[in-house]
């Protein structure tokens, strides 16, 4: 199985990344600041000003590395790959699936129960850690009842329902997760293009990051992350992306912010309020951001399906061969990925 753990991140504005051999050489007011081999990346993502000559972009191509363009603040603008590879019958398969809302409510259900399932397990070690709290203990007995209730068949539209009122729930009471006492990192509830308040710039960052990572790991095993199945087609939306980063939010992308925000390894001042309401990283808590989700990706867990241990950063690739493997009725039903 290749490792899909080695994506180059740029944030220096700027900076000019050109192809050098089999190198990616990234050079900053034309001295060279870095060159990387290829070889041993899976994807170049770019944040702000950042150009690139078309001979890399080609190279890239050539190589199954994606490169994607995002704005200083984190928001996806786009993204170069090569030509459209991997089994046309599993895109077939996928869009028939796609097209019958009962075969979408039944891989969309198996994602809500490990999405639902991971943020009431964020909830529980709260609890453990931190004591008792009232607030804390009803939003866990109301996401159990949620996972409950989805164990039973429900219609696709149902199922968005109950996605949209457990994801109301666990958000009521983020702010009790956040013990680091500073009226910065007050949260009052999710707000995005553009974030209003610091906690909502790092999850909105930490998400486009996630959803990188989901978007690449499906296209890995050859399905189109464009066609979804809990989340909508729309032009321009990675639905089936979204879907993979279901499974991940509360365990990968929210427990990352709320560790930088407790250990204080991100402040106050590592954010900038603009005229027009929004608010946006430093170069320097981006930098320490980026630094903290790539050893997190580095660290291992035992898989609750394969029972194999593997590092993080695989596990959205993980879940996307297994998804593709019940697509192919290798699997009966699609396993979630369950953290306890």
């Amino acid at each position: 199985m290749k490792k899909y753990l080695n994506t180059l991140y740029v944030t220096t504005q700027n900076a000019y990344l050109y192809k050098e051999g089999q190198s990616v050489v990234v050079s900053i007011k034309k001295e060279v600041r870095l060159r990387v081999p290829i070889h041993t990346l899976d994807g170049i993502i770019c944040f702000g000003a950042i150009s690139m000559s078309p001979f890399l972009m080609h190279h890239c191509a050539e190589n199954n590395v994606s490169v994607s363009f995002l704005s200083e603040y984190g928001k996806f603008l786009a993204r170069v790959q090569g030509p459209i590879s991997g089994n046309v019958l599993l895109r077939r398969e996928q869009y028939r699936r796609a097209d019958s809302p009962d075969a979408s409510a039944q891989i969309a259900r198996h994602m809500l129960i490990g999405k639902i399932a991971k943020a009431r397990t964020v909830l529980r070690r709260a609890l453990r850690d931190h004591g008792e709290n009232e607030a804390l203990k009803k939003a866990e007995s109301r996401l159990s009842q949620y996972i409950q209730r989805l164990k039973t068949p429900l219609p696709i539209n149902e199922l968005r329902g109950n996605e949209g009122e457990a994801a109301a729930t666990y958000f009521s009471v983020f702010s009790q997760l956040i013990t680091m006492d500073e009226k910065a990192f007050t949260f009052s509830g999710r707000n995005r293009r553009p974030p209003t308040d610091p906690v909502n710039a790092l999850l909105s960052f930490v998400y486009t990051l996630l959803l990188h990572d989901c978007r690449s790991a499906l296209e890995s095993v050859g399905l189109d992350p464009f066609v979804g199945y809990l989340h909508t087609d729309r032009p321009g939306r990675p639905s089936l992306a979204l879907d993979l980063m279901e499974e991940f939010r509360a365990f990968l992308a929210d427990r990352l912010v709320l560790s930088l925000i407790n250990r204080r390894q991100i402040k106050p001042r590592d954010f900038i309020n603009s005229a027009g309401g929004a608010v946006t990283m430093t170069d320097a808590a981006r930098k320490i951001l980026i630094a903290t989700w790539q050893k997190r990706k580095q660290e291992e867990i035992t898989h609750p399906y394969l029972e194999e241990k593997c590092k993080i950063g695989l596990l959205p690739h993980l879940q996307a061969q297994l998804l593709a493997r019940y697509l192919r009725s290798d699997l009966d039903a699609y396993p979630p990925f369950i953290w306890r």
